[in-house]
């Protein structure tokens, strides 16, 4: 029924790449603290970045979890689901890293989003996942749901944020800075969002 695959390549990774939702959980070490977990979508906001690589763009939100819990003790698990054609199920177990937009890296990891407009979504960070385990299983309990497009709410309400009012409004947050068990999550104020050479 299920098989754990070395890489992310072939049908597998054509499979992840085409799926316009997935799932992340993290979890912070303490056993008694919070276990999150998130839906992510957005068309291009994902990316393959080497068979044993997987990056995402981390949006505005109203919290923070998933930074928090990569900062602490980088844990995180990926799923993606069939919802429609063949029945399947994978999960990428590894290890995750929130890097942020002064870090080196940021232009080389956003070049790898070309289709999403940086100015848009209050982009926080660009997760990178590095797998450990990648298995995939049948699905067969995953119910058939059509997808229709993107929300477009997400674009219109933080389109209009620049970066000192996005760094204003996520201080005014519960748990951005922090996270639900008081953990370091989003470091804020936030750097200015690196704009690309013409």
């Amino acid at each position: 029924m299920g098989k754990t695959h070395e890489r992310i390549d072939g049908r597998l990774r054509e499979f992840i790449e085409a799926q316009p939702v997935f799932f992340t959980a993290t979890a912070p070490l303490d056993g008694d603290g919070t276990v999150n977990l998130s839906p992510k979508g957005l068309r291009g906001s994902f990316a393959v970045v080497d068979d044993r690589t997987v990056a995402y763009l981390d949006f505005a939100g109203s919290t923070a979890e998933t930074v928090a819990h990569l900062r602490e003790n980088g844990r995180i698990t990926l799923m993606w689901c069939a919802f429609q054609g063949p029945p399947n199920i994978v999960r990428v177990h590894g290890k995750g890293e929130a890097v942020f937009r002064d870090d080196e890296r940021w232009e080389g990891l956003m070049a790898r989003f070309p289709d999403i407009d940086v100015t848009q979504h209050g982009l926080r960070a660009v997760i990178v996942v590095r797998a450990e385990v990648v298995r995939d299983s049948c699905g067969y309990g995953v119910p058939f749901m059509s997808y229709d497009e993107d929300r477009d709410l997400h674009a219109r309400r933080f389109a209009r944020e620049d970066d000192d009012s996005l760094s204003a409004y996520f201080a005014k947050k519960d748990h951005i800075a922090t996270s639900m068990d008081g953990l370091p999550g989003l470091p804020l104020p936030l750097p200015p969002l690196p704009r690309p050479a013409p």
